[in-house]
C-alpha cells in the first residue's frame, strides 16, 4: 500500500481534545517498557528531549519514572501544549522539570549536542520529509545519547488498516477514528525507516524493530 500524506500538525482544538481524551495507555506503556530495555544507564538524571510530545503523557510518565531527570517537550500544536500545561499544573513535583516548547522541527529553540536522551512517539508519520526528524536527533543529542522513536507502521492494505481501526478505535470518537486511519496510511514500513537511517548515517547506531501489530520502534545509542 502506498503512503498517503496527512497534515503535519493536529492543530485544532477538536483534534487535540479528542487525542487527549483517547485511551493510549497500551501504546504509551509499551513505549515506557521499551525505554526501560535501553536502561538502566544514565536515564535518571538525564536531560531529555521529547519531539512531538502532544498532551505530554509520555513526558509525565518519564519524569515520574526518573525523578532526577528533566525534559524539554516540543510540539507544533498550541492546543496540544495547552492540554499538556493543564496536566502539568496538577503535578507540582513534575512541572518544574518540564519545559514546553511550541515549535516545529528543525527548531532554533533546541540547543545543539545537549540531550542525553531523545524520545519521540507518533511524530514520524506526520512528517512529509522524515529526514527532518533524524537530522534533529543528530544535532540535538550528545555523543552517546540514548534514542527511542516509536511510531505507527503502515499496513499492507486498506483492509488491514480498517481492521486495525476497528480493533483499536472502535469506541473512540469519529474524529479520532479518522485521524487514526489517516495516520496508518501516512506511516512508514520498517524497510523504509531502515533506508531513512542509512541516508542519515544512523544505521550503525540505531535499529528498527517491529514491536506490535501496528508499531515499529527505532532504538539505540549514538556513537561516542
Amino acid at each position: 500500500m502506498k503512503r498517503r500524506l496527512e497534515p503535519e500538525l493536529m492543530d485544532t482544538d477538536e483534534q487535540a481534545a479528542a487525542y487527549a481524551s483517547a485511551d493510549f495507555n497500551a501504546s504509551n506503556t509499551l513505549f515506557m517498557d521499551l525505554l526501560k530495555r535501553l536502561g538502566p544507564g544514565p536515564l535518571d538524571g538525564a536531560c531529555a528531549l521529547d519531539l512531538g510530545c502532544g498532551p505530554a503523557d509520555i513526558v509525565i510518565r518519564f519524569l515520574r519514572a526518573y525523578p532526577k531527570a528533566s525534559c524539554d517537550a516540543l510540539d507544533g500544536s498550541q492546543p496540544m501544549l495547552d492540554l499538556a500545561q493543564s496536566e502539568l499544573d496538577r503535578l507540582p513535583g513534575i512541572a518544574p522539570r518540564c519545559r514546553l516548547v511550541c515549535d516545529v522541527i528543525p527548531s532554533a529553540q533546541l540547543p545543539q549536542a545537549h540531550y542525553d536522551l531523545v524520545l519521540s512517539n507518533s511524530l514520524l508519520h506526520h512528517l512529509h520529509d522524515p529526514q527532518v526528524l533524524w537530522r534533529t536527533v543528530r544535532e540535538t543529542a550528545k555523543p552517546g545519547a540514548t534514542v527511542l522513536v516509536m511510531d505507527l507502521m503502515r499496513p499492507a492494505s486498506a483492509g488491514w488498516a480498517e481492521a486495525l481501526v476497528e480493533t483499536y478505535a472502535r469506541n473512540e470518537s469519529e474524529v479520532l477514528r479518522t485521524d487514526f486511519r489517516n495516520s496508518l496510511f501516512a506511516a512508514f514500513e520498517p524497510a523504509e525507516v531502515t533506508e531513512q537511517l542509512v541516508a542519515a548515517g544512523l544505521d550503525g547506531a540505531l535499529e528498527v524493530n517491529v514491536v506490535s501489530d501496528r508499531h515499529l520502534a527505532v532504538m539505540g545509542r549514538l556513537p561516542e
